[in-house]
């Protein structure tokens, strides 16, 4: 599914999952190499058009990873320690884009002149999301899944 069927479907989690990402430049992104295995990489994620886009450098290996195998994982790397504002994550599918018009426009809302016109782009589609804070001296963890809905666990 894509950002703004989420936002529809959770708008609450949406946004708080999005300021977690939105808080920090820096992330963690899960892709599968072509053994199967998993490779980590950091990474930068931006919202254009009201979808999460993923952006890399011509012939990176999380670009290969990518269009080998879509399914990934995001981490928000949150730098609180106490998870007071969360930790977010998101997982799905990472569709390339490969439109030369729509990458430009990508770029150029970047405002950033010297990004690399050759970039690898990528628009992610999700399948499921959540957060997770401390609060209360417990651990709550608030969830999304395409086509179940919401669900909330607090442990002690």
């Amino acid at each position: 599914m894509s950002w703004p069927t989420f936002s529809n479907e959770a708008p609450e989690l949406a946004g708080r999952v999005r300021s977690c990402f939105e808080a920090h430049l820096h992330h963690v992104l899960a892709t599968l190499r072509r053994d199967g295995s998993p490779r980590v990489s950091g990474t930068e994620v931006r919202w254009y058009d009201g979808h999460v886009w993923l952006g890399s450098m011509p012939r990176s290996l999380k670009g290969r990873d990518l269009r080998r195998d879509e399914r990934f994982a995001l981490h928000s790397a949150p730098v609180d320690v106490e998870l007071t504002d969360g930790d977010a994550r998101i997982s799905g599918a990472a569709e390339e884009i490969t439109d030369a018009g729509l990458i430009a426009e990508f770029l150029a809302s970047l405002g950033n002149p010297d990004a690399p016109s050759d970039a690898e782009l990528f628009r992610l589609q999700l399948s499921d999301a959540s957060l997770i804070t401390v609060a209360d001296e417990k651990l709550h963890v608030v969830s999304w899944r395409a086509g179940e809905g919401v669900s909330h666990v607090e442990r002690t």
